[in-house]
């Protein structure tokens, strides 16, 4: 009887500790902090503009609009023009969405996509490695670099940059961009003036009271047909290498995804081509 009774509470005692659970070697807080990880992590994401922009019917589009061929803001009307503006319908058009622009400056740029101001950025942005690091950006849509714009006059005297880099030279620079950027690597022993407004700048120069912007090819290109006081020097060899391409907000991959894919398609079935065309020729 006793044997049994003995047997009986051992055969207890083996179930109830087959039942617990086993001891951890893990230390409480390892243990507390893997639990809250997998909370947050079940927490779903941010949703990609992929789907909000559908849903919202709108595109949301930061444009400084002083930058032609890509986006201008014609102040006799107060709508945007521009390769990149018609790029912009397109882009809006496949996402059942229409385009609304949010006008921004080439300082803020990058800091109102980041804020959630707008679902893109287009215009003739350059990638940067310093942009890289806070936005996405697109497949590029062309190849660009920065080259002197002067009065067609003094085209053989600024070709290259020790040519332009003199004392008494008067290099005038757009504010807070690649250009500025640029000028300020470069500029040492000329006179750099800083004008605010990128659609008169070239006028500055017309005029007399500057005697070159080094800008993006694309840029002298159009400049030199608009004004022919003004030449583009060497726009097929600049003194750098850049591309274009459009700025997203970083960490929406799905977005990014579909961009790309609307920009390669763009850029391969003439669509961006002929809308270049239509500003350049």
């Amino acid at each position: 009887m006793k044997r049994a009774a003995t047997l009986s509470a051992l055969t207890c005692l083996l179930a109830v500790t087959a039942a617990a659970p086993a001891a951890s070697d893990t230390p409480a807080p390892v243990r507390a902090a893997a639990s809250t990880a997998g909370k947050q992590a079940a927490v779903p994401g941010k949703p990609s503009a992929l789907d909000t922009v559908p849903r919202r019917g709108v595109l949301r589009v930061c444009t400084t609009g002083d930058y032609r061929p890509f986006s201008y803001l014609d102040p006799a009307t107060g709508t945007y023009r521009g390769v990149d503006i018609q790029m912009a319908e397109d882009l809006a058009k496949s996402l059942d969405a229409k385009p609304r622009y949010v006008a921004t400056t080439w300082a803020k740029l990058v800091g109102d996509l980041s804020a959630g101001r707008c679902d893109i950025a287009m215009g003739g942005v350059s990638i940067t490695l310093p942009r890289a690091r806070a936005v996405y950006f697109s497949e590029p849509t062309r190849t660009d670099g920065k080259t002197p714009i002067v009065r067609c006059a003094d085209k053989d005297k600024y070709r290259t940059l020790e040519q332009i880099d003199q004392p008494g030279t008067k290099v005038i620079v757009n504010p807070g961009g690649t250009n500025e950027q640029f000028a300020r690597a470069h500029i040492k022993r000329a006179t750099l003036t800083v004008h605010p407004d990128n659609t008169t700048i070239f006028d500055e120069i017309i005029a007399g009271r500057a005697e070159v912007m080094m800008t993006d090819a694309s840029e002298t290109r159009y400049q030199a047909k608009i004004h022919p006081e003004l030449c583009s020097v060497h726009p097929d060899d600049p003194f750098t290498f850049s591309e274009k391409a459009y700025a997203l907000p970083r960490g929406d991959n799905e977005f990014k995804a579909y961009v790309d894919q609307w920009v390669h398609l763009a850029t391969h079935d003439g669509t961006y081509r002929k809308y270049e065309d239509d500003w350049m020729k």
